[in-house]
């Protein structure tokens, strides 16, 4: 038996491990497997195509996409209706300020 304990990971560390970088897929979606709320509540700033967005649904930015919604067009089930765009994706937590690291492929 060893006195050592495990090392401990810092509460404001996210499921991705880093603290200060969003992770790499992300959804508003509370039915998602990608949606996380508290990750969601620290505000995540999205640039997409050099345009910074706010209308995003889901992301990722190793495979350089994002869903955004389409109208006012809804599925059978009530859901919007979503576009899946291409393009180069970069993500930043907004609660971090202006200098706040930027998550891209």
């Amino acid at each position: 038996m060893t006195d050592e304990t495990p090392a401990e990971t810092p509460a404001a560390e996210t499921k991705s491990g880093k603290a200060d970088m969003p992770p790499d897929h992300l959804s508003i979606d509370p039915a998602s497997k990608h949606f996380d709320a508290d990750i969601l509540r620290r505000g995540i700033g999205i640039r997409f195509k050099d345009t910074v967005r706010t209308n995003i649904e889901e992301y990722c930015i190793s495979e350089g996409w994002v869903r955004v919604q389409a109208g006012r067009t809804m599925d059978r089930h009530g859901k919007p209706l979503t576009l899946k765009l291409n393009g180069p994706v970069e993500a930043w937590f907004e609660d971090l300020g202006e200098d706040a690291p930027v998550a891209k492929a």
